[in-house]
């Protein structure tokens, strides 16, 4: 039987332990606390509970005996966190880390090889007039007495509801509203939560989550509904028309919000494709102390399709705003975006 998961932060908790019960499923070997030892934990840690194996056609067992190839007895220590790190590299996964006491590991082409197409002094200078309101976490203003906008840059920053009434109540007047949420790295999930409850008038299925239940590449659960809930009576919500902005640095909680968001009626999404991030981490630890970082935990969007590549902008709506037109003070997407919404009213 299906059951409806309402706080994401709770979801996240369980997903972990559901992780955690794998261990409980077979024998854990023991390894040696030596270069090959704890390449060798590396290697089964990820490869039993990694989740992206299928969809991006990863043989991770010949990969693990290609890296290890590379441990010699000559193998000093910094170079055993750098083929550890290549190895992990392998999965293209912003979510992926190899965390030491000297160095942390991090997978950057996902958005590194993808143009920026955003400059905050150019929002904030030709855009803003460095003149807006500011509550946590958000920079909003009026663009005109139509179009309402507001930038939210890291999901890590909490959203006070009582912050969210006063700056939807300021905004109600407006026709639309342009939520830029380009460079958002991601952050806490429930902030997802709080910012769809003003967008909805009924419980909305936002996506589906799935978690390892044993060691296969395919032992997945059943699919998780995870649904949103309108805010409560009492709060403000926003009635117009809505328009997300979007580049290659969208990530993680920024990715779900921007997929659920493409699915309710009146909302488009606006300028690149998102840099995906679509599996919840799960943490680990190799016999010398360092930590493993990775996706565990599956994301699909509303038609159960999977995310972790990145969400397309709404049909018509790719925009890219070229580094030296932003150098200039002109925002392409952003722009495009006002003036879809001016065409509108």
């Amino acid at each position: 039987m299906k059951r409806f998961i309402h706080h994401k932060l709770l979801l996240t908790m369980a997903v972990v332990i559901m992780a955690l019960s794998l261990s409980s499923c077979h024998d854990t070997p023991e390894y040696h606390n030596d270069y090959y030892g704890n390449f060798d934990a590396l290697a089964d840690i990820v490869g039993e509970r990694y989740c992206f194996f299928a969809e991006k056609n990863i043989d991770w067992k010949q990969l693990c005996e290609q890296y290890r190839a590379r441990i010699t007895p000559e193998t000093k220590y910094l170079e055993l966190f750098r083929i550890c790190s290549d190895l992990l590299d392998e999965l293209k996964d912003g979510h992926v880390n190899l965390i030491s006491y000297f160095n942390t590991s991090y997978y950057r082409e996902w958005w590194s090889d993808y143009p920026q197409d955003f400059n905050l002094r150019t929002l904030q200078q030709y855009y803003l007039g460095f003149d807006y309101y500011q509550t946590s976490g958000i920079s909003y203003k009026f663009i005109d007495e139509k179009i309402g906008y507001m930038y939210y840059p890291s999901f890590s920053s909490p959203i006070s509801a009582t912050s969210l009434d006063y700056i939807l109540a300021i905004l109600s007047k407006t026709e639309g509203l342009i939520i830029d949420i380009r460079n958002n790295g991601g952050g806490m999930l429930t902030n997802i939560e709080t910012l769809v409850g003003r967008f909805i008038d009924k419980k909305t299925l936002g996506g589906y989550i799935r978690h390892k239940t044993g060691p296969e590449p395919d032992a997945f659960s059943e699919p998780y509904p995870i649904e949103y809930k309108p805010a409560a009576d009492g709060h403000v919500k926003y009635k117009g028309k809505i328009i997300v902005l979007t580049n290659r640095s969208c990530f993680s909680a920024a990715n779900d919000f921007v997929a659920v968001m493409k699915s309710l009626p009146g909302v488009r999404i606006v300028g690149a494709k998102t840099g995906g991030g679509g599996g919840l981490p799960f943490s680990s630890e190799l016999p010398n102390g360092w930590a493993v970082r990775f996706s565990a935990c599956p994301i699909t969007d509303p038609d159960d399709k999977p995310t972790e590549f990145g969400i397309d902008p709404s049909p018509g709506c790719e925009v890219h705003s070229p580094d030296e037109e932003l150098a200039a003070g002109k925002d392409a997407i952003l722009d495009f975006a006002i003036r879809l919404l001016e065409s509108e009213g």
